[in-house]
C-alpha cells in the first residue's frame, strides 16, 4: 500500500465521522445572521415606540388644542349672546348704543383673543362697534358671513364665518356671528365678534412641534384659518382634498394617520379632532423625518457598531474554522502515517516470518508455531505430525542448471509443499536450503504419510529435468513423525525432539535411496543410532 493509498483512506475514515468544519461554519453563519437580526428587529421595535409615543404625543397635542379652540369660541360667543340680548331688547337708539359701546370695549380689552365686537342693521350698516368710530359709508353686507344670516333665517347659532381682513385695522380674523331679529322674527342684521388670528399664531407658536411639525386650524369645509408654521399666503387655502377630509374625518371625527401633506408632501403623523359644537377642525402634526431624527441615528451608530462586532465574529469564527481544518489535516496525515507505520510494521513482520525466496514461513516462524501447536494438542489431546522434506542432489542441480535455475527449482518445490497445506492451521515451511516442512496438527501417522506422498507425487509428475539425478528428474525425500504430545512433553523439549524425530526419517530415506516417505519409529531410532 503506498503513502497516498494511507492518506486516501484515512480521509475517507475520517469524512465519514460528522465533520466539524460545515456545522462550525453554519454555526459562525447563524450567529452573525442572529445578531443582525436580533439588531434589526430591536431596531424596528425602537422605531415603532418612536412612532407610537409620538402618535400620543400628537393625540394629546390635537386635544389640548381642540379644547383651547372650544374654549375661545365659547367665550367669545358668550360675548355675542349677550351683545344680541341688549341689541334685541333694548333696541338700537344712540343711549343704548352709546352705553352698549362702552361694553363691547370692555369685553375686548379683557379677553385677549377678541380682535373686536360691531353690530349691522338689516342693509349691512355698522350701528355700533369695539374701536368706537364708524368708517363713514361703512358697510359689511357684502361679507359671508352677513349673507349667510339674511340667507338662513333657521340657524340661530353662532356661525363661523372663512377668515378675512378686517375692515378697521386690516389684520386677518375669524369671524363668529349671530343672527339679529326684530320683534316679528324678522332678519334685523348681525352681531359679529372678530378673533384675531394673530392670537392662535402666537399661541400656537408656544408649542415644540420641531422643524418640519405643523399646527392646522381648519373650518369644516377644509379652509385653512390658522397653520402654524405661520404663512400668510395660506390664510384661507383649501386643503379638503387631504385624506383627513376625504377619507377619515367621515368616518370618525378623531383619529391618527401618517399621510402626505397636500401643503408641502412632506410625511407626517397626522392627530386631527372636530371641535364639538363649531364646524372647525384641528390637526397636529409631526414630521415623520423628525420623529425618527433620533432613532435614525441611534441606529446608524447602533447598526455601525453591530456590523463590526458581526464581521469580527465572522472573522473569529472562520479563524477557528481554519484551525479546525487544520487540525483535520493535522489528523489525517497523522492517521495515515500510523496506517503507513502498521503497514510497514506488518511487512516487517512478515518478512520476518516469510522466507524471501518461496514465500513460505520461515524457520522463526516454524519455531514458534510448533510451539503453540504442541501446547495446543497437549491440551486438546490430539496427535501432531511433522513431516520434513530434502529436494534430491540439489547440489548437483546447482552445479549443472546456476544458481537463478536453483533458486527457481526451490519456489517449484515451494508450492508442491505448500499444497499440502490444506486447513488454515497446516504451517508449509522453508526450514533451511533446499530443506522444507509441513506441520500437520491434529493429523495422525496415517495421514501425514499420505500428505507427505502426495508432495513427493506431484513433484514427481511435473517431470523437472535434473541431469544430475538417477532419475533424471527432480525428486523429494521425506520424514515423517508424528506423536501425542502432553504438558509434562510441553515442558521437557517436546518440540524439539519431534523434529529430531522427524529429521532422523528424513536421514533414513535419504539412506534408503531418497525418492521417497518415511515414518519415524523404532526401526529408524535404531538405524540412525
Amino acid at each position: 500500500m503506498t503513502q497516498n493509498a494511507n492518506t486516501d483512506g484515512a480521509e475517507h475514515r475520517w469524512w465519514r465521522r460528522p465533520s466539524l468544519v460545515p456545522l462550525a461554519r453554519v454555526f459562525v453563519v447563524l450567529v452573525c445572521v442572529s445578531l443582525v437580526a436580533t439588531d434589526g428587529w430591536l431596531m424596528w421595535k425602537a422605531r415603532q415606540v418612536q412612532l407610537r409615543d409620538a402618535e400620543i404625543e400628537t393625540s394629546n397635542l390635537a386635544s389640548a388644542l381642540a379644547r383651547q379652540a372650544s374654549d375661545t369660541l365659547k367665550k367669545a360667543d358668550t360675548v355675542l349672546l349677550d351683545l344680541v340680548e341688549r341689541l334685541q331688547v333694548d333696541g338700537t337708539q344712540p343711549e343704548q348704543l352709546q352705553r352698549l359701546q362702552g361694553l363691547m370695549r370692555q369685553h375686548v380689552y379683557e379677553q385677549a383673543e377678541l380682535h373686536g365686537l360691531f353690530a349691522y342693521d338689516r342693509e349691512g350698516n355698522w350701528l355700533v362697534n369695539s374701536f368706537g368710530e364708524v368708517p363713514p359709508g361703512a358697510n359689511n353686507a357684502d361679507r359671508e358671513y352677513f349673507i349667510y344670516h339674511r340667507q338662513y333665517p333657521d340657524d340661530h347659532g353662532a356661525h363661523v364665518g372663512k377668515p378675512v381682513r378686517s375692515r378697521t385695522t386690516g389684520d386677518w380674523i375669524i369671524p363668529l356671528s349671530r343672527r339679529l331679529e326684530d320683534a316679528q322674527g324678522n332678519f334685523a342684521g348681525v352681531a359679529l365678534a372678530t378673533i384675531s388670528i394673530d392670537f392662535f399664531r402666537q399661541f400656537y407658536a408656544t408649542f415644540d412641534i420641531r422643524e418640519h411639525g405643523s399646527i392646522n386650524l381648519v373650518l369644516n369645509d377644509g379652509t385653512l384659518l390658522v397653520r402654524s408654521p405661520y404663512r400668510e399666503d395660506l390664510i384661507g387655502a383649501s386643503i379638503a382634498g387631504g385624506q383627513i377630509f376625504k377619507s377619515l374625518l367621515p368616518q370618525s371625527p378623531t383619529g391618527t394617520a401618517i399621510l402626505p401633506s397636500v401643503i408641502d408632501g412632506v410625511e407626517r403623523l397626522f392627530s386631527y379632532r372636530q371641535i364639538q359644537g363649531y364646524p372647525l377642525v384641528v390637526i397636529a402634526a409631526l414630521a415623520e423625518q423628525d420623529i425618527l431624527a433620533d432613532w435614525r441615528e441611534d441606529t446608524s451608530r447602533q447598526l455601525v457598531v453591530v456590523m463590526l462586532l458581526a464581521v469580527m465574529l465572522a472573522l473569529f469564527g472562520f479563524y477557528l474554522l481554519r484551525l479546525i481544518k487544520q487540525g483535520q489535516k493535522t489528523e489525517i496525515e497523522l492517521m495515515a502515517t500510523r496506517d503507513a507505520l502498521r503497514t510497514f510494521n506488518k511487512r516487517l513482520e512478515q518478512q520476518a516470518l516469510e522466507d524471501e525466496l518461496t514465500r513460505l514461513a520461515n524457520r522463526r516462524r516454524f519455531i514458534r508455531a510448533i510451539s503453540d501447536e504442541f501446547a495446543r494438542a497437549a491440551r486438546s489431546q490430539k496427535p501432531l505430525a511433522l513431516v520434513m522434506f530434502d529436494v534430491d542432489y540439489f547440489k548437483q542441480y546447482n552445479d549443472i542448471y546456476g544458481h537463478s535455475a536453483g533458486d527457481e527449482c526451490l519456489r517449484t518445490v515451494a508450492e508442491v509443499i505448500r499444497g499440502g497445506q490444506k486447513r488454515p492451521a497446516d504451517l508449509a515451511v522453508r526450514y533451511g536450503g533446499e530443506e522444507f516442512c509441513l506441520l500437520l496438527p491434529e493429523t495422525d501417522a496415517q495421514g501425514a504419510l499420505q500428505v507427505a506422498e502426495q508432495a513427493r507425487v506431484a513433484l514427481e509428475e511435473l517431470g523437472v529435468a535434473h541431469a544430475g539425478s538417477p532419475w533424471r528428474r527432480l525428486s523429494l525425500s521425506a520424514g515423517v513423525n508424528v506423536c501425542q504430545p502432553s504438558p509434562d512433553m510441553a515442558a521437557e523439549g517436546g518440540p524439539q525432539r519431534l523434529i529430531q524425530g522427524a529429521d532422523k526419517a528424513l536421514y533414513a530415506a535419504k539412506a534408503a535411496g531418497r525418492d521417497r516417505v518415511v515414518l519415524y519409529d523404532d526401526k529408524v531410532e535404531q538405524l540412525i543410532g
